[in-house]
């Protein structure tokens, strides 16, 4: 690619988040989307009305075909695995919705393979990129509440409120469906980006509520070497919560975190200068935190992962947020969250 031209992109998927990523990633000027590939003549037919890109009903097709330098990967999860081996093959930086993959080996050796090349490659764990866990990571980096001892990761939605006779691709863990792999994934990828990977996954539960074959609620203990440990707790037929919410809860001999992607509360047990906090509470809102973004769809974090990858592939930033490998760490402990039930949560 030369440097001085814009980025040839390609988006394979055109659902809920292909939709919302199209929209952002095509207001980067940098970026001109030259391909789309969705298996929905409907989407297609339209897509080729109004906007100026190459439509394909085969993924396959677009990589044979298509001049692009990048693609989105925003399938179901079970197609990831697949695509992105065809991206590296074809030698296409790639970023990938979460949760990544639905196998810990596939999702490895992607990053194995990927980590051998100077492609970029990224997952879609917007959580990263959010105003307040950013500030979070910044605060636990700086010891701001000192030594960690426990911590709780919590996600909530009403995604499922009926009973769910198992059609579609999200009503089969093999797909990618349950709440472990749509919701789960972020809260777990959270704890991966402000505590660390845990070493060992004990207790886990899974429940049904209104799903014949995926999970609608999970919960778990993380456990850390250095004495850290920590409970995961999910749940996507919760009626009391009208969006997706994230919530962490951190404690340290030195103080308390309370976080959600809007706000975020800590308790000290002595001021802090270099931060300007007095002993006891203090609350930031998302306005205190804001970075304004070039393009607002769903949550500045989901402008702000997209136009990264750009900078990644761009060599404007050094370190790329959120890597296969970071991806496949996430898919390490669902595995073992999946095993330890099998083997430990059934009576």
């Amino acid at each position: 690619m030369n440097n001085n031209s814009k980025i040839k992109l390609g988006i394979i998927g055109v659902g809920r988040m292909g939709i919302t990523h199209y929209s952002i990633i095509n207001s980067h000027p940098d970026v001109e989307i030259t391909a789309v590939a969705d298996p929905s003549g409907l989407i297609l037919t339209m897509l080729n009305k109004y906007l100026p890109v190459k439509t394909f009903k085969d993924y396959k097709d677009l990589f044979k075909r298509a001049d692009i330098d990048a693609v989105l990967v925003c399938t179901p999860p079970s197609l990831h695995y697949p695509i992105a081996k065809l991206a590296l093959e074809k030698q296409l930086h790639c970023f990938v919705e979460k949760p990544f993959t639905t196998k810990y080996n596939e999702a490895s050796e992607l990053a194995r393979l990927f980590a051998g090349t100077t492609l970029i490659n990224q997952v879609g764990y917007v959580n990263r990129f959010n105003d307040v866990f950013v500030k979070v990571k910044e605060l636990l980096d700086a010891g701001l509440i000192g030594k960690l001892v426990r911590f709780k990761s919590e996600m909530f939605s009403c995604t499922i409120t009926n009973e769910d006779e198992g059609s579609g691709w999200r009503a089969t863990r093999e797909n990618g469906g349950g709440a472990v792999f749509e919701m789960a994934s972020h809260a777990i990828d959270l704890v991966n980006f402000l505590i660390g990977k845990p070493d060992k996954i004990t207790g886990s539960s899974l429940n049904q509520i209104y799903s014949k074959q995926v999970e609608d609620v999970a919960s778990t203990t993380m456990i850390y070497k250095n004495d850290i440990s920590g409970t995961l707790y999910v749940n996507w037929s919760d009626t009391s919560y009208r969006k997706p919410t994230n919530k962490m809860e951190i404690f340290g001999l030195g103080g308390r975190i309370l976080a959600d992607q809007h706000s975020l509360k800590i308790f000290l047990n002595e001021p802090n200068a270099q931060y300007n906090m007095r002993q006891g509470w203090n609350t930031l809102y998302i306005t205190d935190l804001f970075k304004p973004v070039p393009f607002y769809v769903r949550g500045n974090e989901f402008t702000r992962q997209l136009y990264h990858f750009v900078d990644c592939i761009q060599g404007k930033v050094d370190k790329n947020e959120c890597s296969f490998a970071d991806g496949a760490a996430t898919l390490e402990v669902i595995e073992n969250l999946f095993n330890d039930y099998e083997q430990n949560g059934k009576i």
